[in-house]
């Protein structure tokens, strides 16, 4: 028994969880690790970049999770002709008043799904810098606060890179996971097709879902995941599996700080969803991968030898002494 147990009552915390996963899982088959990241970071007040082949439903997933709580939703496509203004906004001449009023753009809402978001140009990929970072938009010297909560689900094809831009380093920094989509196995595909042949469409299963969670319902659980209990070893022990991935003979580029705070903050949420209201090494360790993958940057030797951020990843996870 652990002297920390009982610190918090996460009931409400599992009940909501729980309505979640049963919610997504009325159109969703498998893909449970996906979703556990997602909620850890929805808890962590993190964006997520989700990453996957075509057909995997990465889309699906984004759009189920927001319509299982009650705030405002909005989907941008990303275009290469896409501009700034088209995501943020536009200042826009009134006859009337004879002055120029602010029209808000897509981004103002409270879960915002972009989608392809590799496929936008730079200086539109910058105008999501600040809106991610400091939840705000600032607009002929005028700043609007975003509405709270605020959580960017972006979703990119890995595969096809005809049209495509690389994000710049900056913005992926701002994303707490990049999460991986994989293929179902076998038994979740046939209950996939199973699942097609026995309904008449999908837009009618994704209809069916139910909104589980408010707003002033997550900020409350929120509260609760900012007082997770952490030791302080588990402190130095992110602190240096952050450290290594500087000076890794494979890494070009290494985490930033803003990377503990996020493995920090991630392991905090992740503790909750287990039922827990104290993090563990384990959690730290499970959510290495995914927050440090997109921060890294592999030497050009080891991607010439087919080498993954994951493998290197793991690698400075395993050097590094577990605290007990």
């Amino acid at each position: 028994m652990s002297p920390y147990e009982n610190r918090l009552d996460l009931t409400e915390l599992k009940t909501a969880v729980d309505a979640i996963r049963a919610e997504i899982g009325k159109v969703i088959v498998g893909q449970h690790q996906t979703i556990d990241l997602l909620l850890t970071a929805l808890l962590a007040d993190g964006h997520v970049l989700i990453e996957g082949v075509p057909g995997v439903a990465k889309t699906l997933i984004a759009k189920l999770l927001a319509k299982t709580i009650s705030v405002d939703f909005s989907r941008i496509q990303f275009t290469p002709d896409l501009m700034p203004s088209d995501v943020l906004g536009t200042s826009i001449f009134n006859p009337k008043t004879t002055d120029f009023e602010y029209r808000r753009g897509p981004i103002f809402s409270n879960i915002v799904l972009i989608d392809e978001i590799n496929r936008a140009p730079a200086k539109t990929q910058a105008a999501l810098f600040e809106v991610m970072e400091e939840r705000q938009a600032t607009n002929d010297g005028i700043t609007y606060l975003l509405a709270d909560p605020f959580l960017v689900l972006a979703t990119q094809n890995p595969v096809e890179q005809e049209g495509t831009y690389r994000l710049p380093e900056a913005q992926l920094d701002r994303f707490l996971f990049k999460v991986v989509v994989g293929y179902p196995n076998v038994l979740e595909e046939v209950n996939i097709l199973k699942g097609h042949h026995e309904r008449r469409n999908l837009a009618d299963a994704v209809e069916a879902v139910q909104a589980s969670l408010t707003a002033d319902q997550l900020q409350a659980l929120r509260s609760q995941v900012h007082r997770v209990y952490i030791e302080d070893k588990l402190f130095e022990y992110i602190a240096q599996i952050v450290q290594s991935t500087r000076t890794h003979k494979s890494l070009f580029l290494g985490a930033s700080p803003r990377a503990s705070v996020a493995l920090l903050n991630s392991s905090k949420a992740l503790a909750t969803l287990r039922g827990r209201d104290f993090v563990t090494p384990e959690d730290v360790q499970e959510l290495a991968a995914p927050v440090l993958r997109h921060r890294v940057l592999l030497t050009p030797e080891r991607e010439m030898e087919g080498g993954t951020a994951d493998e290197v990843i793991g690698q400075v996870v395993q050097k590094i002494e577990v605290p007990r």
